[in-house]
C-alpha cells in the first residue's frame, strides 16, 4: 500500500525523474504547451507550478533557486521575464491538462499540458463566437443567380402589397 507516498515515481530513479521533470519544465516553458502522457503531466504541474511562482518574485536569489531547479540560461530568462509579467495577478493554477486520449502503440493515457495565461485557442472553449452574420436553420441557398431573380421579384411585388394595407389601416 502506499499510505501518505505522493511522489509519483514513474518508473525511475530519483535523479532521472529530476532530470525528467527539468526537461519537460523547460519545453513546457519555451513552447508553452507540450504533449506527453497523463501520470507525466500530473506530475510535471506538482514541479513546474512552484518554480513559476518563485519567478513572479524577480530577486537574485529567486533567479538562483529556479537555475539550481532548471540549469538553462534561456528558459529562466524566458520564464522571469514574460511569464512572470502573465501571471502576475493570478494566484496559483498556471498550468492546464487536457486529456487527448489513448496512445496508438502502448494505450498510454496522453495529455496537453499548456500554461493557462499563453493560448489562444482555449480560451474560447464552451463560449460561442458571435459573428456578424446571424445564422438562421434555413437550408443552404440553391445557386447565386436564382436567389438574385427572386429578390428581384419579391422587391417588384413587395411594394404593390405593401400599399394596399397601409391604406385599409
Amino acid at each position: 500500500m502506499r499510505h501518505g507516498n505522493k511522489v509519483n515515481k514513474l518508473g525511475r530513479t530519483a535523479s532521472h525523474r529530476r532530470a525528467l521533470m527539468a526537461n519537460m519544465t523547460i519545453s513546457l516553458i519555451k513552447n508553452k504547451r507540450i504533449t506527453t502522457t497523463l501520470a507525466k503531466a500530473k506530475a510535471l504541474r506538482v514541479y513546474a507550478e512552484p518554480i513559476i511562482t518563485k519567478s513572479k518574485n524577480d530577486t537574485t536569489h529567486s533567479r538562483r533557486t529556479v537555475f539550481a531547479y532548471l540549469r538553462d540560461k534561456e528558459s529562466v530568462q524566458e520564464l522571469f521575464s514574460t511569464i512572470a509579467e502573465k501571471v502576475a495577478s493570478r494566484p496559483g493554477g498556471y498550468t492546464r491538462i487536457l486529456k487527448l486520449g489513448n496512445r496508438i502503440g502502448d494505450n498510454a493515457e496522453m495529455a496537453m499540458i499548456e500554461l493557462v495565461d499563453f493560448n489562444e485557442y482555449t480560451d474560447g472553449i464552451g463560449k460561442k463566437e458571435k459573428s456578424a452574420k446571424p445564422k438562421t436553420r434555413r437550408g443552404k441557398a440553391k445557386t447565386a443567380a436564382p436567389a438574385a431573380e427572386a429578390t428581384e421579384t419579391k422587391v417588384e411585388e413587395a411594394p404593390a402589397t405593401e400599399t394596399p394595407e397601409a391604406t385599409e389601416e
